[in-house]
C-alpha cells in the first residue's frame, strides 16, 4: 500500500506504545526527530523544500524495534505494512546510510540520518561523543566494523561542514535554533 500520508506525533507513539519501545528508545527517537527537524527547517530557509512532516514521522519510528536483532529492517516492515512506505524506506537505511557528496542531493533520509548521528541516548552530544560511543560499542567487532564507522564519521563531518557554511551557523546553532528545547551539552 502506498500513500503520502505521514503518521502525526501521537500516532507514532501509540506505535511505538504498541510494539513495547522501552521509554529510553522513544525518549531518543523524539532527540533524534528534534535534531534531524532542525537542520531540515535550518535548510528549508535557505530555499530547500524537505518534507517535514515525513522527517518527523520516520525520526519517531526509526528505532521502533530497537530491541530486535535487525531492528532496522523490523521496524522498516512494520512501517511498511501500516502503508508508511516513505518512513519505511528510511528506518531500513538508518544504520548504515552513507551520506550524499553535495548539499543539493540531500532528502529526507540524510536528515534523520544526520539526527541519529548527533544524539546519544535523549541528548544532543555533537558527532565526536556519538561517534566515540558507536566506535566503542563496536571495539569488540572485527577491524573492517571500526574502518566502516570511521568512515562514515568523515562523510558526515563534510556534509555537516557544507550545511554549517551555506546556512551561516555551527551545527550546535542549528540545533538551538531551529529545534525543540532539548538538552543541549557543547
Amino acid at each position: 500500500m502506498k500513500t503520502d500520508k505521514h503518521p502525526s506525533f501521537s500516532e507514532c507513539m501509540e506505535l511505538l506504545e504498541k510494539y513495547n519501545t522501552p521509554a529510553h528508545v522513544k525518549r531518543h527517537c523524539i532527540a533524534v526527530t528534534d535534531v534531524s527537524m532542525a537542520f531540515a527547517r535550518a535548510l528549508n530557509e535557505k530555499g530547500f523544500d524537505f518534507n517535514i512532516p515525513l522527517i518527523r514521522s520516520a525520526g519517531l519510528l526509526h528505532d521502533i524495534a530497537r530491541v530486535e536483532d535487525e531492528h532496522w529492517n523490523k521496524g522498516a516492515d512494520l512501517a511498511f505494512e501500516r502503508g508508511f512506505q516513505k518512513e519505511a524506506e528510511i528506518i531500513r537505511a538508518h544504520m548504515f546510510y552513507s551520506f550524499k557528496s553535495e548539499l543539493n542531493e540531500l532528502s529526507e533520509v540524510d536528515m534523520v540520518c544526520l539526527g541519529d548521528r548527533l544524539v546519544k541516548e535523549d541528548e544532543y552530544v555533537g558527532l565526536d561523543e556519538r561517534m566515540a560511543y558507536i566506535l566503542k560499542k563496536a571495539e569488540y567487532n572485527n577491524i573492517n566494523a571500526q574502518q566502516i564507522i570511521q568512515e562514515k564519521i568523515e562523510l558526515t563531518r563534510d556534509i555537516l561542514k557544507k550545511i554549517e557554511d551555506f546556512v551561516g551557523f555551527p551545527t550546535n546553532e542549528i540545533v538551538k535554533v531551529f529545534g525543540n528545547n532539548l538538552q543541549i551539552r557543547y
